[in-house]
C-alpha cells in the first residue's frame, strides 16, 4: 500500500470533523473527511483509505450500512473501522458493529489520548499488512518467472533444501542418535 494512504473521519456534524481533524493531526497522517454515508463509500472505493472513523448515525446511509458494503466488496474489506456514536452503549449495536468486524465501537465524547493510541495501532498494522502481501505477491511472480524460465524444464522453482544439514539439537532426532 503507497504510504500515502489516508484516514478518512466520516460524520455529518462539521464540528464532530474539526475536533476529530485536531485530536488526529498530532500523527502526522494524511487525514480526509466525508459527511454523508455515500461520500465515504466513494472515497473508500476510490482507495487509499487506510483507516475509517466512521459515526454510526448519519442521514441516507448509516455508519453500520457503510461498514456492510465495505465487508462485500473485496477491495475495502480488511480496511481497519473505528464506530463512533453519541447515543451511549447499546448491546444492539455492539454486537451488530463487532459481527461485521469493526476494530473498536468508540462513545462520544471521546478521549484524545485514547483515540490516537487506537488509530496509531490499527493503520500501522494495516499499513504493515499491506506491505505483506504486495511483498508475497512480488515473490509469488518472481518464484513463477524462475519456473516458467526458458531452459529449466522438470527443475523445481526453489532449491530443494540441504538434507546434508544435521539436526538441531534439541530435535527429536537428534536425542535419538545419544
Amino acid at each position: 500500500m503507497p504510504s500515502d494512504a489516508k484516514i478518512l473521519i466520516v460524520d455529518d456534524h462539521e464540528e464532530t470533523l474539526y475536533a476529530l481533524e485536531s485530536t488526529l493531526a498530532p500523527l502526522g497522517y494524511r487525514l480526509a473527511r466525508a459527511t454523508s454515508g455515500d461520500e465515504a463509500l466513494k472515497q473508500v472505493l476510490r482507495g487509499q483509505v487506510g483507516l475509517l472513523l466512521l459515526d454510526v448515525r448519519m442521514p441516507g446511509v448509516s455508519g453500520l450500512d457503510v461498514v456492510r458494503y465495505m465487508r462485500r466488496v473485496e477491495q475495502t474489506q480488511n480496511i481497519p473501522v473505528i464506530l463512533l456514536t453519541g447515543f451511549g452503549a447499546d448491546q444492539e449495536l455492539t454486537a451488530a458493529a463487532f459481527g461485521l468486524g469493526v476494530a473498536d465501537l468508540v462513545m462520544k465524547p471521546i478521549d484524545p489520548w485514547s483515540l490516537r493510541t487506537k488509530v496509531r495501532y490499527l493503520y500501522d498494522a494495516y499499513r504493515r499488512h499491506r506491505a505483506l502481501e504486495e511483498e508475497v505477491r512480488e515473490l509469488r511472480a518472481l518464484v513463477k518467472g524462475h519456473a516458467d524460465a526458458p531452459g529449466r524444464p522438470g527443475r523445481p522453482a526453489l532449491p530443494q533444501p540441504d538434507t546434508r544439514v544435521p539436526p538441531q539439537r534439541d530435535s527429536p532426532a537428534a536425542k535419538n542418535r545419544t
